[in-house]
């Protein structure tokens, strides 16, 4: 059974860092390009960044470049999003999500992902 399990998130000040993590299970990281999503209350969801199994190559928004890191560890069949300088505009639920392909992305349609996380809650509030 595929599952997508994320963890890391919390309440934060502006100016702060969180990392997310997602943990997968019941599949292995190849052949698998890994995102993340947010989407905040009245907005439609947004393809944040993500990452290749098969080269590394990632992609980032623009609205989050030079800020967030995306990462993966494939033996832990983790991936994760380390995020700083955090602005109250980030507060949002982030997913992860899974995506079977071995092209770099470019973008990030969120119709073509295959597997989705739960969510967790990330607030930048003082």
């Amino acid at each position: 059974q595929v599952q997508l399990v994320e963890s890391g998130g919390g309440l934060v000040q502006p100016g702060g860092s969180l990392t997310l993590s997602c943990a997968a299970s019941g599949f292995t990281l190849r052949n698998w390009a890994m995102g993340w999503f947010r989407q905040a209350p009245g907005k439609e969801r947004e393809g944040v960044s993500s990452i290749s199994n098969s080269d590394g190559s990632t992609y980032y928004a623009d609205s989050v470049k030079g800020r967030f890191t995306i990462s993966r560890d494939s033996a832990k069949k983790t991936v994760y999003l380390q995020m700083n300088s955090l602005k109250p505009e980030d507060t949002a639920v982030y997913y992860c999500a899974a995506y079977y392909t071995i092209v770099p992305l470019t973008e990030m349609p969120p119709n073509v992902f295959d597997y989705w996380g739960q969510g967790s809650q990330v607030t930048v509030s003082s």
